[in-house]
Parts: structure tokens; C-alpha cells; sequence
């Protein structure tokens, strides 16, 4: 949330309980959130906060454990590598966050204001306002995708604010550009639109289970079961607290979408909502 702190949930998002600067947390303001198992990680404007038992209590990261910024977008695990997205770069942790090395634009980052990270192996993808940002080596060099590339078709639009991935498939939520879609890595892509049917081309976060795509746009949730070939939009008038939704995850036929206007979840594989 935007100023109230980090709300959780153990009953499905039935009932909430918040945790705020009182219990660690480096700011109320937060922009991500990950965890694994008991261990959660938060990105807030203050800092990466990490709880080790569940959300409890947090111990809050900052420039001085080698951040390249307290003011973070997002944050990503794999086992104890951590990646933090910050707005001075892209910080990677190898001992569970607990220091930090960064990487800018002299590493190849498309730019330093990272929006949003995703791994798969020694694979590194940061989604930056300057092009999506590969690196092939755990993060020490990366190479850059914007619009216009000598591989083929580029980016929808050059702007990225989320990146997700499955195998070779990589998505990529543009400002303005709608949901590209790369089977190749991320050399080349192919943009979807309101044309096929999103219902914004402003796409704040993406997420996909095998065929099935959700898209977060400014113009409600656009899901397709094609692989993101066509899409279907879902607004208010199926249940969704606001239209200008932000960020999207799914499990099974369970679907969280984050707006403007509250928590909605479906449980009917995005048919319906409750906020």
C-alpha cells in the first residue's frame, strides 16, 4: 500500500493485519513484495525490509548494506540471492540481503530507475523506464531492448514497469507501449494492445500459469487463456474495486489483483470479484 504498510493475510483475504514502521518496516510506503516460505521481502521508499518469521517483525536494508538506493520499486529471491530494484540501480545479494553489490547503466541497464526484477537461473531481467535490461551472467553484464532493436521487432514502448518469466517466454508491462511478449528470451517481441483486447495499453504488471495471461491495465484486468494472443477485460461491472488496476498474481483459479480502489480476488479464475 501506498502509505498504510504491509497488510497480511492467513485466511485466503478473508481478514488482514497490518504491519507498519512499528515493526521494522523501513517506510509505510511501499512498492513490492515477495516472499518465499516465513521469509518476506518488502520494498518500500525506505529501505528493503526483511521478516524472517512470517511478517512479524522486519530488519530494514539501506544504502549503507550497499543498496544503490533506499527508495525501491521492487524486490525478487531465488534461494539466498536477493534482487533488489531499486532507484539507483539494480542491488544483488548473495547472502540473503544481507549486502548488497549494485549494478547501473555501466553494467548496461537500460537506465537506474529499476522498476521491477525477475531471475530464472543465472538470468536476470530488469525492467527499467529505458528498455528491458538482460543479463546472461547472474547480473554483471547486462544487454538492452528497447523499441527498436537489431534483432528483429522491439519493445511495444521503451518504458518497462514489469517483467515476468516462463522458460524461454518473457513479458514485459510497457507504459503506453501495452504487453509485449518475447518466445525467445527477450531478443525480439511482439506487442498486444487494446486491439486484442487489454484494456489499456498502459500495462502496470503482468503474470502467467502456462497459457493463461493476466495483464494489469490501467483500463481493468485483460486475462487471456491463448498465451496472450487475444484478451478479455475485466472492470468493475465483474466486481473489481477500481478499473486502473496495478499489479496481478494467480494461483490455481485464485486471482489478487492490486487498484486503485482495494484488494480484489476471484475465485473463479478472474470471471468474478470480490474487494
Amino acid at each position: 500500500s501506498y502509505g498504510g504498510g504491509l497488510s497480511i493475510s492467513t485466511d485466503g483475504g478473508a481478514t488482514f493485519t497490518n504491519k507498519t514502521t512499528a515493526n521494522g518496516l523501513g517506510s509505510n510506503y511501499l512498492q513490492g513484495v515477495y516472499a518465499i516460505g516465513s521469509t518476506v521481502y518488502v520494498a518500500t521508499i525506505g529501505g528493503l525490509s526483511i521478516s524472517t518469521d512470517g511478517g512479524a517483525t522486519f530488519t530494514n536494508k539501506t544504502t549503507t548494506s550497499g543498496l544503490g538506493n533506499n527508495d525501491l520499486w521492487g524486490v525478487y529471491a531465488i534461494g539466498s540471492t536477493v534482487y533488489a530494484a531499486t532507484n539507483g540501480g539494480l542491488s544483488i545479494s548473495t547472502d540473503g540481503g544481507a549486502t548488497f553489490t549494485n549494478k547501473t547503466t555501466a553494467n548496461g541497464l537500460g537506465r537506474d530507475d529499476v522498476r521491477s526484477v525477475f531471475a530464472i537461473g543465472s538470468t536476470v531481467y530488469a525492467a527499467t523506464p529505458g528498455g528491458m535490461s538482460i543479463s546472461a551472467d547472474g547480473g554483471t553484464i547486462f544487454s538492452n531492448t528497447t523499441m527498436s532493436t537489431p534483432n528483429g521487432p522491439g519493445l511495444g514502448y521503451s518504458w518497462v514497469n514489469n517483467v515476468f518469466c516462463s522458460g524461454n517466454k518473457v513479458y514485459a508491462a510497457t507504459w503506453g507501449g501495452g504487453l509485449s511478449i518475447s518466445s525467445d528470451g527477450g531478443a525480439t517481441f511482439t506487442s498486444k494492445t487494446t486491439a486484442n483486447g487489454l484494456g489499456g495499453n498502459i500495462v502496470g504488471g503482468v503474470y502467467a500459469i502456462g497459457s493463461t495471461v493476466y495483464a494489469a491495465t490501467n483500463g481493468g484486468l485483460s486475462i487471456s487463456t491463448n498465451g496472450g494472443a487475444t484478451f478479455a477485460n475485466k472492470t468493475t461491472a465483474n466486481g473489481l474495486g477500481d478499473n486502473d488496476v496495478l499489479r496481478v498474481y494467480a494461483i490455481g483459479s485464485t486471482v489478487y489483483a492490486a487498484t486503485n480502489g482495494g484488494l480484489s480476488i476471484s475465485t473463479d479464475g478472474g470471471a468474478t470479484f470480490t474487494n
